[in-house]
């Protein structure tokens, strides 16, 4: 007789611990699409940010609170009663809601960062999961930087904790330096020599520095964590965190093995794993496991005549079960709704009425310029449908030209307030000649930090995204579009960039 699974809790900080990633910064209506995207993928545990790091984190946990149903709404605090509060209130009108405490215990953070003694750490550890327990019947305590951690004093703070109130003892490697081996002996050690281990669920967080927060983690539940928390992609600080995807198909593939299953719809994982790379501009590498374009990929011919005859001969999962359909079917322009809306929805994607509209318009018009449509071009298409018009100006017209190294470029934009303003600019090239055009029609000149171009898809007339990457302020701001001219793709990215400096301008006045 088969022993049943254990179940695993999927705790997803991609709305705070990936956020935190360079880059990364989301704005209030695509943290709620991510956390909605979330929802439906069947995460358990949504962290969806730090209340008290500022007005607007507050506000985009308040608004994730309010608005995601399924999964536990998580608002991370410090030790302290204020940010505690703040976090309460935060979550307030979540159906389910936990805070998570942290506080480093490591030698090096006490004496470098807190300049705390052992003592002194215990006390307020404690203190901050009584403080929370007055909000909060779920709450989570994470000793930052646990790793490294002396051994015995790690079990005297999660003994305290847990006698405290915490339902749930996170065990951090904050900074990506166990190895595999080495971690599962602390579980093991922690499962040992604390009494009252048995109160609380033991949980894990590691970070990819070298390479092996996967590993680290999968080693965890084999040494009895019960939930494991990552991010869509592995984004996060640094090297990143531990990816969703990778540990979940792990479990799911390898069952047998770890005796755990998770509650993942795992054929939600290509799609929300694209939107998440949509909104941040991380591009997910080709070779990357699970949702990368190779991952289901075969060139070498012997590979291609092993998966002719049976495909389990060089694939262990398949990739129906991340959401990615196995055939590449090619749409053009003589395609109908019925094919475009079928392969959107093998795609993993769902669209209203009204988007789908949109889509096929967009659809229609690109494929007049292209003879075929691959799978990047229609997610391009999709998500830029979904994340709509962020204005306040919008590109109507863009001529350029070039000669001999430098370019002109005149732009037409069009404004919320029904005006409209031409202007036109020279540079080094047509792409810095648009964007100097549009910081004369607009009135703003950011810094423009990093510029990158990729290809979607295959072909000479491959849709072409751009991500364009600024300062202004001292607050750094990314925009991305594609279309099949890359100038074009290039002054849309920076269009949107100035929409969100734009935006941000507003928000700050209101404030």
């Amino acid at each position: 007789m088969s022993v049943q699974a254990d179940r695993v809790m999927i705790f997803d900080t991609t709305l705070r611990d990936g956020e935190q990633s360079p880059g990364c910064s989301m704005t209030q209506p695509e943290k709620l699409r991510v956390a909605k995207a979330l929802a439906d993928l069947g995460v358990d545990v949504i962290e969806a940010g730090f209340p008290a790091a500022s007005p607007g984190d507050w506000a985009s946990v308040n608004a994730v609170a309010r608005e995601v149903q399924g999964p536990i709404i998580c608002g991370l605090a410090r030790c302290n009663r204020d940010d505690i509060e703040k976090a309460a209130r935060a979550l307030r009108d979540a159906d389910k809601h936990r805070i998570h405490v942290f506080l480093a215990t490591s030698a090096i953070h006490r004496q470098y960062k807190l300049n705390m003694a052992k003592e002194e750490i215990l006390r307020n550890a404690v203190e901050g999961v009584r403080i929370a327990r007055e909000f909060c019947d779920d709450v989570e305590f994470s000793p930052e930087d646990a790793s490294r951690t002396e051994l015995e004093f790690l079990a005297q703070v999660v003994e305290a904790v847990i006698d405290a109130g915490a339902t749930t003892v996170n065990i951090p490697d904050t900074v990506g330096y166990t190895v595999p081996h080495e971690f599962a002996e602390l579980f093991r050690y922690l499962r040992k020599n604390v009494p009252n281990i048995d109160r609380a669920r033991l949980s894990v967080h590691c970070h990819d520095d070298l390479g092996m927060a996967v590993a680290n983690s999968l080693m965890a539940v084999v040494s009895g964590a019960r939930q494991v928390e990552c991010t869509i992609n592995g984004i996060g600080e640094r090297a990143g965190n531990c990816s969703l995807e990778e540990v979940v198909m792990a479990l799911r593939t390898r069952e047998a093995f770890f005796n755990a299953r998770t509650g993942i719809q795992t054929e939600r994982l290509y799609p929300t794993s694209r939107l998440v790379s949509s909104i941040t501009g991380m591009p997910i590498p080709r070779n990357k496991a699970v949702v990368g374009e190779n991952a289901f990929a075969h060139e070498s011919g012997i590979h291609q005549h092993g998966m002719l005859k049976h495909a389990s001969t060089y694939e262990i999962m398949r990739p129906q079960d991340v959401g990615l359909a196995r055939s590449s079917l090619v749409l053009g322009k003589h395609s109908g709704r019925h094919a475009l809306r079928e392969r959107i929805r093998e795609l993993g994607f769902t669209l209203e009425d009204a988007e789908f509209a949109r889509v096929f318009e967009e659809f229609k018009a690109l494929a007049d310029k292209k003879k075929e449509l691959f799978d990047g071009d229609i997610e391009a298409l999709v998500l830029r449908a979904e994340n709509g018009d962020q204005g306040p100006w919008a590109l109507a017209a863009l001529r350029t030209a070039s000669q001999g190294g430098s370019g002109e470029a005149t732009i037409t934009l069009t404004h919320t307030d029904g005006s409209r303003i031409e202007r036109s600019a020279r540079g080094d090239g047509p792409v810095d000649a648009a964007f100097k055009a549009v910081e004369e029609a607009t009135g703003i000149r950011p810094k423009l930090q990093k510029f990158e171009l990729r290809s979607l898809s295959e072909g000479e007339d491959a849709q072409g995204e751009a991500v364009v990457y600024v300062e202004y302020n001292q607050r750094s701001y990314r925009g991305a579009s594609a279309t099949t001219d890359i100038v074009e793709s290039a002054t849309r990215a920076f269009l949107e960039v100035i929409n969100r400096i734009e935006q941000s301008r507003r928000a700050q006045a209101v404030a």
